[in-house]
């Protein structure tokens, strides 16, 4: 018989020993533990809360950590673009203080203008960075590597294991128990039993202040996580919006000046006429083709040749021709007095010189408006 009662415990140790393993392998999650062996309510619920308390730091500090690693990368590339916008400023602005064009200098004020834009915006871009820096990624990264997370999460830890503790201590007990059942009346086993029982009450309680202690510092880590990373979004937001914000008002600025430059050169002015022109000569047809002299019978040896009209021009007499912006003209004469004549979309007549510019080549479609 005592044989089988051996035998008999060496079972139920072994059972209790894989059941352990078990509820150690499945009961927990996060950091560790099982449900299943400590079965008081009040630690079951805090064991559950510390739980979730450990996977919400772990998955905050992870997103802070990828907030600073994209930050300080956005840094490393805006800075080598901050690098190169800048020597494409001092290019410009070189390019248009240095210019001798003979035509003019207009592009070497769009040069400049554009140069000094681009410089403010640079400026604009590190300081953008620069925020980004002292705003985000330093606050976020002390955070992730500062005290007070450790501190909850070697608590937590520390709480674990004492849970660990007592469900070991536990399953000596159950042992303990089942001995004295096994052996009534043996003041040994019952001696041991009430001193595992002793220290399974006193770890009970260790690990109700500890895990209590650990859920406050846990939940304190927690909310100052939701805070700051908040924070730091929203600084974020707020330093590209001004950014974006000042580009804009000096890209406008830089659109107005040049598009002012480009009106200012199109837009040449109308022919000024310091005293009135004297009147048109008159047309005289010889053998079915207009021909013309002038007031004082003389022309210029231009020859034929074509222009564009560049101003309008509407006729005041039979003699004249009126003309559109665009239209091309063949000029066959031009007097010394400011008037020409020409033929334009089938009509013949006199108009004043100025409002034409003379275009050595012009496309084919618009030569078939001229007759």
């Amino acid at each position: 018989m005592e044989a089988i009662r051996k035998q008999a415990t060496k079972l139920r140790e072994q059972v209790a020993r894989q059941q352990q393993a078990v509820f150690k392998q499945f009961g927990g999650g996060g950091y560790g533990g099982s449900d299943n062996v400590i079965t008081d309510e009040a630690e079951l619920h805090q064991h559950q809360k510390l739980e979730r308390l450990y996977i919400s730091t772990r998955a905050g500090k992870h997103f802070q950590r990828d907030i600073v690693r994209g930050v300080e990368g956005y840094i490393v590339t805006g800075s080598k673009q901050v690098e190169i916008g800048a020597k494409l400023s001092e290019d410009s602005r070189k390019y248009g203080s240095e210019n001798t064009c003979t035509s003019g200098n207009t592009l070497s004020k769009a040069a400049v203008n554009y140069g000094r834009a681009r410089a403010q915006m640079e400026k604009e871009h590190g300081n953008l960075l620069k925020a980004l820096g002292t705003q985000v990624a330093e606050p976020l990264r002390a955070m992730v590597m500062g005290a007070p997370l450790e501190d909850a999460r070697h608590l937590a830890q520390r709480y674990d294991r004492m849970r660990q503790e007592a469900e070991a201590q536990a399953i000596e007990v159950s042992k303990r128990q089942a001995k004295v059942r096994e052996t009534p009346g043996n003041p040994e086993l019952a001696m041991k039993l009430e001193s595992a029982e002793a220290k399974l009450h006193d770890l009970k309680s260790n690990m109700a202040i500890l895990g209590k202690e650990a859920a406050s510092a846990m939940a304190a880590v927690e909310s100052q996580q939701q805070r700051l990373t908040l924070q730091r979004l929203i600084a974020m937001v707020e330093a590209e919006r001004t950014y974006h914000q000042r580009v804009l008002q000096i890209l406008d600025q830089l659109e107005s000046e040049m598009i002012s430059e480009r009106q200012r050169i199109e837009a040449a002015p109308i022919p000024s006429v310091e005293s009135p022109m004297p009147p048109p000569p008159a047309y005289e047809e010889v053998n079915g083709v207009y021909a013309s002299q002038t007031n004082n019978g003389s022309t210029d040896g231009m020859g034929y040749f074509l222009g564009e009209v560049v101003h309008p021009y509407q006729a005041e007499s039979d003699v004249e021709l009126t003309l559109s912006v665009g239209d091309y003209v063949v000029i066959r004469k031009v007097t010394n007095n400011g008037w020409a004549e020409g033929e334009c979309k089938g009509k013949a007549g006199w108009f004043p010189f100025g409002y034409v510019e003379r275009r050595d080549r012009v496309l084919a479609s618009k030569m078939a408006e001229v007759f």
